[in-house]
C-alpha cells in the first residue's frame, strides 16, 4: 500500500553545527565571499557575489568586471544597487556614471554621496574641462614626480580629444576624417598653451577659425588660406552646431556646473533627458563616462605617488547599447573611454538588455568588438531572456540546455489573476551567474526592509504612488432621469 512521505524541513548551519547529522546533508556549493545577493534557487544556500570580492579575495574571476543582461523590469538595477551598497560598506566608492531613470539617486543620497544633475537647463558638463588633472599634475610635479604628471596631462588630453570626436560622430552620424582629427588634436594643444582658465567648445571653435600657423601646417594648406578654409569648413559647421544648441543642446558647451569629488559615492542623474532624444542620451552617457574615468585616473596617480590614500571604485555603466548605436565607430570610442587595467583597483559593471542590442550595429567589426565587451567580462549575470537570444548568447559564453531553458522561462509575463491581486513575473529577481564554462549559479535576490516599500532605496516607481486625481465635478452635464424632476 502506497504511503505519502511528508516533506522534510530544511535547516541550514555551519560545518561545525551539522557535522554529526546523517543522512540528507549536503554542502552549499555557492561562494560565500562578496555582497550577499540572495538564496540559491535550488539549494536555498546563501549566494554572495560582486566582481571586486570575487577577483580580489575569492580569486574566482580573472578581472574585476561584470556584464548584466536581462529584459526590462526583472531587477537588473536592483542587483547593481545591492552590489554597490554592499561594496560601499567595505570602503569601495560606487560611481554611477549616467543614471537615465534616476533609479540610484535615492541610494547614493542614503550613502552620503554626491548627486550631479545634468540636462537642459538643469546642469552642464564641459567636455573640455580636464577636471582635477591640472591641479593633480602640478601637485605631482611639486613633489618630484614629473613623469607621473606628464601621464596625467596626456590622459586628460586624450580623453578630451576622444570626447570631441565622439560628439562630432553623434552629431554627423559619421566619424570625422583623419585630417579633421589631427586638426582637433593640434587645436586642443594650441588652446592649452594660449588660453588661461578652463576652455569651452566655443574657444576651440575660435582657435580653428583664427587659423594659427600650427593648424595650417597640419591642414596641409601649402600657404593657401582657401585650402585651409575648405578643409575646416565642415569641422567649423559641426562645432558651431555643438556650441549654439543643435540636437545636442548646450549641455556640453558651458562650464561644468558641479565638479565631481573623489572621496565618496557619486551618481550623475540624467533622468531629465527625454527618452526620445537618443542622440543626446548617448552623448551625455559618453561624457559622464569620460569625466568619471578621468577622475579615477587622477585619484590613482596621486595614490601611486603617496599623495593621497588609495581608493577603490566600483563603476556602473548603464544602457551601454545607447552609446554604441550613436554612430559608426562608437564602439572604439566607448572602449577607449572605459578600458581600465585590473591593477588600478577599479571594478566595473556594464548593463544592457540583450545581446541583440549590442550586435545591432551596421559594421561587422563593430559587432565583433561589442561582443568582446561580454566575452572579456570576469562574470556574466543573466536575467530572463527570449529564446531568440540563446544562439547569440552562447556564442559569447557557454550555456547548457538546462540553463538556456531557465533563462527563457524567467522572461515569461505574470499569470492572469481573476482576484485582482498583483502577481510578479516568474523571473523577477532571478539571475544566473556565469563564470567562464563553469555551471551557472541561479540566485533569487531577496530585498531587505531598507529596500522594500515606497520609502525604500529600491523603489523606482515613486510617481505611481500618489493617489490618482479624481474629478470633483462631472466633466459633462448630467442628463435628468426619465420621469424625474426637470
Amino acid at each position: 500500500m502506497a504511503q505519502l512521505v511528508p516533506t522534510v524541513k530544511q535547516y541550514r548551519g555551519t560545518t561545525v553545527q551539522v557535522c554529526g547529522l546523517w543522512p540528507f546533508s549536503s554542502g552549499a556549493s555557492s561562494p560565500m565571499i562578496g555582497v550577499p545577493l540572495g538564496r540559491h534557487e535550488e539549494t536555498q544556500a546563501t549566494v554572495c557575489c560582486d566582481p571586486i570580492s570575487w577577483f580580489q579575495r575569492a580569486r574566482l574571476i580573472s578581472n574585476p568586471s561584470a556584464f548584466i543582461l536581462g529584459k526590462p523590469g526583472l531587477g537588473k538595477s536592483t542587483v547593481v544597487r545591492r552590489m554597490f551598497i554592499g561594496l560601499s560598506a567595505q570602503g569601495v566608492h560606487p560611481l554611477i556614471l549616467g543614471d537615465l531613470k534616476g533609479e540610484h539617486v535615492k541610494a547614493v543620497r542614503a550613502l552620503g554621496g554626491q548627486v550631479i544633475r545634468l540636462g537642459r537647463g538643469v546642469g552642464y558638463l564641459n567636455i573640455l574641462d580636464p577636471g582635477q588633472a591640472v591641479e593633480a599634475a602640478q601637485l605631482l610635479e611639486d613633489n618630484g614626480h614629473p613623469e607621473d604628471a606628464a601621464r596625467v596631462r596626456a590622459d586628460a588630453h586624450g580623453r578630451r580629444l576622444t570626447m570631441v570626436v565622439s560628439l562630432i560622430t553623434i552629431s554627423r552620424n559619421n566619424p570625422p576624417t583623419d585630417q579633421e582629427q589631427t586638426i582637433l588634436d593640434r587645436a586642443l594643444r594650441v588652446l592649452d598653451d594660449r588660453f588661461d582658465g578652463v576652455p569651452v567648445l566655443k574657444d576651440l571653435l575660435d582657435v580653428i577659425v583664427s587659423a594659427p600657423d600650427e593648424l595650417r601646417q597640419v591642414a596641409l594648406d601649402r600657404g593657401d588660406m582657401n585650402i585651409y578654409l575648405q578643409e575646416t569648413r565642415a569641422l567649423e559647421a559641426t562645432l558651431l552646431g555643438l556650441t549654439g544648441g543643435g540636437k545636442l543642446g548646450e549641455i556640453f558647451s558651458r562650464q561644468t556646473s558641479q565638479p565631481m569629488v573623489r572621496d565618496r559615492a557619486v551618481v550623475f542623474d540624467v533622468s531629465s533627458i527625454d527618452e526620445t532624444e537618443t542622440d543626446l542620451q548617448a552623448a551625455i552617457l559618453l561624457a559622464c563616462w569620460s569625466y568619471g574615468f578621468g577622475t579615477v585616473n587622477v585619484a590613482n596617480a596621486l595614490a601611486d605617488a603617496g599623495l593621497e590614500p588609495r581608493r577603490n571604485y566600483f563603476v556602473v555603466l548603464d544602457e551601454l547599447w545607447r552609446a554604441l548605436r550613436a554612430g559608426k565607430g562608437m564602439v572604439d570610442r566607448v572602449d577607449a573611454l572605459t578600458r581600465l587595467n585590473r591593477s588600478v583597483g577599479v571594478g566595473q559593471i556594464m548593463i544592457s538588455h540583450t545581446m541583440s542590442d549590442l550586435l545591432a550595429l551596421p559594421a561587422e567589426e563593430d559587432r565583433m568588438k561589442a561582443r568582446g565587451f561580454v566575452e572579456r567580462s570576469g562574470m556574466v549575470i543573466c536575467g530572463g531572456l527570449p529564446a531568440s537570444e540563446m544562439p547569440l548568447l552562447t556564442s559569447a559564453i557557454p550555456l547548457s540546455r538546462q540553463e538556456q531553458q531557465k533563462l527563457i522561462g524567467w522572461q515569461d509575463p505574470p499569470a492572469w489573476d481573476s482576484r485582482g491581486v498583483d502577481v510578479e513575473p516568474p523571473g523577477r529577481g532571478k539571475f544566473l551567474i556565469k563564470v567562464g564554462g563553469r555551471p551557472g549559479i541561479p540566485v533569487q535576490v531577496g530585498l531587505t526592509s531598507l529596500e522594500k516599500g515606497p520609502e525604500g532605496v529600491n523603489d523606482t516607481d515613486g510617481k505611481w504612488h500618489a493617489a490618482p486625481e479624481t474629478l470633483l465635478e462631472s466633466a459633462a452635464p448630467v442628463l435628468p432621469m426619465e420621469g424625474g424632476p426637470q
